[in-house]
């Protein structure tokens, strides 16, 4: 498959030109033109450039690429050792942010709901990037925290009384914890993002909405593997999915 076009119909795909973004979606590094060998992964770090090559990879796919707002634009250090052998072996390097979390199939938050049982309902929150939704049987906090674990492989931080009972359910993949403000006022009983800050256990306890921080990592390893696995039946691409373990 050639790489513009691949680029193009992930673009339409994901709505990318409709979204206010923290970095470039689409092609970041450029690579060999022709596409037939695709590697997913979460982030481009260096040992998931370094298996793509093991891999003989045309195309590395990823949710968090380069190019931060507000970051050094400086091509020095981790940031030049990641580029060189991405530009060495002729890969290219196509990242999918704020899009993929959203995607209503695909996205993270939507491949979050899936792995959890919840069924989505309605939107909140910055660009309507959080998701509302409902456990289809409730289950006390507790009982819910032991199925969290279980289906991401990663024990969450919770903040709530392990008996409250939980059916109303508000989430966000990845640093959403901001969102938090504006869930708390919302009918829910729960609210599931990736990470916490300082005042989360404030609020939880206050607002009685529990809280969960079940990894940045853990709630958005699902994203990026479905869209692989979509586009290797849609193109009949060969994809491996590599997941680069990261207790945060």
């Amino acid at each position: 498959m050639a790489r513009q076009d691949l680029e193009n119909y992930i673009g339409q795909l994901l709505l990318v030109d409709t979204w206010r973004d923290y970095c470039p979606n689409g092609l970041q590094i450029e690579g060999r033109p022709d596409i037939g060998r695709i590697v997913t992964g979460v982030t481009a770090s260096l040992a998931l450039i370094d298996a793509a090559i093991d891999l003989n990879a045309d195309a590395l796919l990823v949710h968090h690429g380069f190019f931060w707002k507000g970051e050094n634009a400086c091509i020095t250090r981790t940031k030049k050792a990641r580029i060189a052998k991405l530009l060495a072996n002729d890969i290219n390097l196509l990242a999918y942010h704020l899009p993929l979390d959203a995607h209503p199939t695909l996205g993270n938050n939507a491949q979050l709901g899936k792995k959890l049982g919840l069924v989505g309902s309605n939107h909140f929150g910055d660009q309507k990037l959080g998701w509302l939704g409902e456990l289809e049987t409730p289950l006390s906090l507790a009982e819910f925290t032991l199925q969290i674990d279980a289906q991401l492989q990663r024990s969450p931080l919770v903040i709530g009384p392990g008996e409250q009972l939980i059916k109303r359910v508000a989430w966000c993949t990845g640093g959403a914890q901001s969102f938090f403000h504006e869930a708390a006022q919302l009918e829910i009983d729960c609210f599931i993002t990736g990470e916490a800050s300082e005042f989360v256990t404030h609020l939880a306890k206050e607002s009685g909405v529990s809280y969960i921080a079940a990894g940045h990592h853990a709630t958005e390893r699902y994203g990026i593997e479905a869209l692989g696995q979509h586009l290797a039946s849609q193109y009949g691409l060969e994809h491996i999915h590599l997941d680069q373990a990261n207790p945060v």
